[in-house]
């Protein structure tokens, strides 16, 4: 990028992909990696954070960065695939810097941070951030009305004081498009302060789908900032077995006091769930398959099928059912494949095309046992009905998958080598990143 040309503004790069010299994907940007100097000197940018393809997340040297352009990054080729790891003098410019407060240093007036802006220095392949957008109006509704203005880094002082309170509009701005498991590796990285402030940003909704793809730890420290009242709209909006499962890490008192608060129905859902052992048909199931009666067509069926909020796993097909149509229903019948509901006309009533051969499962059915029902019968959802002939649930391969993963699979590398797959690899001693963001390299805090 030559020195003359337009500046990139970071909220651009995120999420935007890494290629290899060869046009081979590496991984996508989820930060950057900046150092704040003495005085009024704008930042040196250090590198990009790159979650690689096995999911890893990794330091990329700036010096290493061949293009920024038309929403990608391009990159030497060579890859050093150890774990990035954020030294006490870095800043994150996405998770930290994003949405602070600060002020004009020539009025004193109070800005909010929505953006950041880097550019290469002429003739060299150093970056460095240069300017800031911000919006003036301290925080809450006024930073929604108040005007906004591109400044020089030298015209705001604040970044390098700890704040509290720190917003996450921005930060959210940028990843809104993320699947929740995305978002979810996301908020994992940032530091414990700022992945609550941003989780304490997301919607009710958002945040039930983020919180089911974290790992237990984070959803307690999560769940515990929240204001009680908050946390259980959130329960009540997850999925009853995940919402189950985060409530049986917590105290007795403290899940009996969220129980409390949720909504009866919902609260006696998880309730029922909670009574199960965990590593059965019963703890693993969700109570809220798609149920529908005999006389239902059809077309009722494909309805239900389509509704946005269904996971691929639980559309795979319905349960037929006698009143009541809510878990534990009446007596079940049997269950529709949605491949059946695609050759069979609309008026169809379910209740003619029902296959009642297969076996359901019980509710102490152990995982192993539940693991093999799905294998040998090809089954991506079963139904788990109790003695007396009701469905109570369906368990969906997901569920089972997370219970036969590592306990911190969310944690690591989808294929646990640390390797990347395309692309080269770079096995070189661990001190030559280290020359690049050290003291004697140009991760001077001085510059």
């Amino acid at each position: 990028m030559a020195g003359g040309a337009p500046r990139v503004f970071v909220s651009h790069l995120a999420g935007v992909p890494v290629f290899d010299p060869n046009g081979d994907q590496v991984g996508r940007v989820r930060d950057l990696v900046a150092m704040l100097r003495v005085g009024l000197r704008p930042p040196r940018l250090l590198g990009l954070v790159v979650e690689v393809l096995s999911r890893r997340r990794i330091f990329l040297p700036m010096t290493r960065v061949t293009g920024v352009e038309s929403g990608q990054v391009i990159t030497t080729g060579v890859l050093n695939v150890r774990r990035f790891e954020q030294r006490p003098t870095e800043r994150l410019v996405l998770g930290e810097l994003l949405d602070r407060r600060v002020r004009l240093v020539e009025t004193d007036e109070e800005v909010a941070v929505l953006d950041i802006s880097i550019q290469q220095l002429p003739a060299r392949r150093d970056w460095e951030i240069d300017k800031v957008f911000v919006r003036k109006g301290k925080s809450g509704a006024l930073r929604r009305k108040g005007e906004t203005l591109t400044v020089e880094w030298s015209a705001v002082t604040g970044f390098s004081l700890e704040e509290h309170g720190q917003g996450a509009e921005s930060l959210l701005a940028t990843f809104e498009q993320l699947r929740p498991a995305d978002l979810a590796n996301v908020l994992h990285h940032l530091s414990p302060k700022r992945r609550v402030e941003v989780a304490a940003a997301l919607d009710d909704d958002r945040l039930a789908d983020v919180l089911e793809e974290l790992p237990d730890d984070d959803q307690v420290e999560i769940l515990g900032k929240l204001k009680e009242e908050r946390a259980a709209d959130v329960l009540e909006a997850m999925d009853p077995d995940d919402a189950a499962d985060l409530l049986s890490e917590l105290p007795e008192e403290d899940k009996e006091r969220l129980l409390t608060l949720m909504r009866p129905d919902d609260a006696a859902d998880v309730r029922r769930l909670l009574s199960y052992e965990e590593r059965t048909a019963g703890g693993l199931m969700t109570t809220e398959p798609i149920v529908l009666r005999p006389d239902a067509t059809v077309a009722d069926a494909l309805a239900r099928v389509r509704q946005r909020d269904i996971s691929p796993a639980l559309a795979a097909q319905v349960y037929v059912c006698r009143p009541p149509d809510e878990t534990p229903t009446g007596k079940y019948l049997g269950t529709v494949h949605f491949q059946r509901l695609l050759r069979d006309p609309p008026f169809t009533l379910v209740s003619s095309i029902v296959e009642s051969d297969l076996p359901p499962l019980a509710p102490d059915t152990p995982l192993p046992a539940v693991t093999s029902y799905l294998a040998a019968y090809n089954m991506v959802a079963a139904p788990v009905v109790d003695e007396s002939g009701s469905l109570l649930g369906a368990v969906t391969v997901d569920d089972v998958l997370d219970h036969l993963l590592p306990e911190d699979w969310r944690e690591t590398e989808f294929d646990g080598s640390g390797q990347v797959e395309t692309g080269q690899v770079e096995s070189e001693p661990a001190e030559a990143d280290a020359a690049v963001r050290s003291p004697s390299g140009r991760g001077t805090a001085d510059g």
